[in-house]
């Protein structure tokens, strides 16, 4: 495919950008067709030598089916040979990276505080789960343990789930009908504590 596209030239940070017709498998400063302009970004805008540019060769090879990369569409927009290109959404540009990063760290902080709250959960759940199959294997209760923790996970709280084994300790030498009655209370009162 043949692209319009610039090709670096100048020296350590001091760019000069010839404005070239290349093929898209080629390096970006390497072998070109044919050069139809410069670009010099360091002058400022208004100077009429920041940019030149053979508009009939840039038609003609637009007409032969070259396309121009986004900043080359963008230049030739500003010179009126092709329809000025919608530009492009991207609102982190306009902030530094370092900024940008410090938003990423916090964005990911409070997923961070979220990861240890669960992970605490089947910490203070595994004991029980130990205890409860010892005791109870024959009964099959496999199907409330598995709803008791999707119950308890989206709260994600340590506190509760701490008291929820102790109190679940003393239910498993009582009779084995009213281990799943002390289940459901800790969880009807786990939103009050938090009101505290």
């Amino acid at each position: 495919m043949i692209k319009i596209r610039l090709s670096r030239g100048g020296t350590k940070k001091r760019p000069v950008y010839k404005v070239v017709i290349a093929d898209s498998r080629r390096a970006r400063d390497g072998r070109f067709i044919e050069k139809v302009g410069f670009f010099n970004p360091l002058l400022p805008k208004d100077k009429k030598e920041r940019v030149g540019l053979e508009a009939e060769r840039i038609k003609y090879w637009l007409g032969q089916g070259a396309q121009p990369t986004a900043r080359v569409a963008r230049i030739l927009g500003e010179n009126d040979i092709i329809p000025m290109p919608a530009n492009a959404n991207n609102p982190n540009k306009a902030i530094p990276k370092k900024e940008r990063k410090k938003e990423g760290d916090e964005a990911a902080a409070p997923k961070v505080e979220a990861v240890p709250k669960v992970e605490e959960a089947p910490k203070a759940e595994a004991a029980p789960k130990a205890e409860a199959p010892k005791e109870e294997a024959p009964k099959a209760e496999a199907a409330p343990k598995a709803e008791a923790p999707k119950e308890e996970a989206p709260k994600a709280e340590a506190a509760p789930k701490a008291e929820a084994p102790k109190e679940e300790a003393p239910a498993a030498e009582t009779p084995k009908e009213e281990a799943p009655k002390v289940e459901a209370a800790p969880a009807a009162e786990a939103p009050k504590e938090e009101a505290k």
